[in-house]
Formats: C-alpha cells, sequence, structure tokens
C-alpha cells in the first residue's frame, strides 16, 4: 500500500509537473550583434512591462539594423540604438512612459533606456551600465529624481560590452563620446530557445 501510494504521489507530482511548465515562461532574451563581438541580454517585462513591449516592438521591426554605439564613456555606461554610422538620427515612435520605480537598480550590465531631461522621454535608445550608477536610479517621483528605467540585464557576453566601453572617442559636432571607430550594431535578435 505504501509502495502504491509513493508511485501515486510521484505520478502526480511528474504530472504536475509537466503540466506547469511551459506555463511559467521565461523572460524574452535577444541577442545584440556587433562587430566587437555578440551578447546576449535577458529583459523583465513583469518589472518593466511598458518598456520592454516597447524595446521589442523596434526589436521585432529591424529598427535596430545597422545603428551604433554613439556614446561611450569607460567605468559608466555604452549607449546605442538611435543613430545610423554616418551619425543621423532614425525616426522614432512615440516615447514610452518611465518605469523607473520598478526596483531594479542601475548596476553593471543592466540594460535601461536613455532619455531626455523630460521623464517620459525614452524611445528607442538605450545604454548598458559599466558600474553601480546610483545617480540614475529611481528616488522619487519628481523629475529630477525620477531616474532611468532598467529593463534587463546582460547575460552572456559582458566582456564584448567591456571592449566596446574601451573605444578611443571623439567629439563629432554636437555629440561627444563617440567611438573613433565605428561600433556597429549589426541588428538585434529575439532568441526563441532562450539560454
Amino acid at each position: 500500500m505504501r509502495k502504491l501510494y509513493t508511485f501515486l504521489m510521484l505520478a502526480l507530482f511528474t504530472a504536475f509537473s509537466l503540466v506547469s511548465a511551459p506555463a511559467i515562461a521565461a523572460n524574452p532574451q535577444v541577442v545584440f550583434e556587433t562587430n566587437h563581438g555578440n551578447f546576449i541580454v535577458e529583459l523583465y517585462p513583469e518589472k518593466a512591462p511598458k518598456t520592454v513591449a516597447n524595446f521589442l516592438q523596434y526589436v521585432k521591426s529591424g529598427f535596430y539594423k545597422d545603428t551604433i554605439f554613439h556614446r561611450v564613456i569607460d567605468r559608466f555606461m555604452i549607449q546605442g540604438g538611435g543613430f545610423n554610422a554616418d551619425m543621423s538620427e532614425k525616426q522614432t515612435r512615440p516615447p514610452v512612459v518611465n518605469e523607473a520605480a520598478n526596483g531594479l537598480l542601475n548596476e553593471p550590465g543592466t540594460l535601461a533606456m536613455a532619455r531626455t531631461s523630460e521623464p517620459d522621454s525614452a524611445t528607442a535608445q538605450f545604454f548598458i551600465n559599466l558600474e553601480n550608477n546610483v545617480p540614475l536610479n529611481f528616488r522619487g517621483p519628481d523629475p529630477d529624481s525620477i531616474g532611468y528605467c532598467v529593463f534587463g540585464r546582460v547575460l552572456r557576453g559582458m566582456d564584448v560590452v567591456r571592449e566596446i566601453a574601451i573605444t578611443p572617442t571623439i567629439n563629432v559636432g554636437p555629440y561627444y563620446n563617440v567611438p573613433k571607430s565605428t561600433i556597429l550594431i549589426h541588428q538585434v535578435k529575439l532568441i526563441t530557445q532562450p539560454l
């Protein structure tokens, strides 16, 4: 009787696991393919649903194909996603609401939305933090304290990100910290089978 009970409990547990496993979907992951190598980022739709949906729309439309990392500051961050190699700015969709109050911090390897001084102005540009950039975190609802929304993290290839970060930079017109040699994003693709 005890063996039968153990067998039934094991069978029930296995069946439950098989039924519930697909229901627990993995966070979406994207691969950044660059001329310096590839890196993989996991996105957090539960923490930043509007931001992740906005970013994935740009990814799926091919918007990031042949854009560049146009602002690189070692020991701070690398920024891209809005300019072509000739430094012409790409046309974007309307901005997304700032979700910086989601509990995620601007820590090394995190992906966040770039924006202007207007809190809800982020569109397509993003940056990857290289350090604990505490001043960029949410500190309150005021425009000066709202911070920058983190919505993902580099899972693999942080060495590529750090290599990009040490690229020598120049000023190009009104733009500062522009890589001397183009850091090209060939494309950003959604990974169909996450790590």
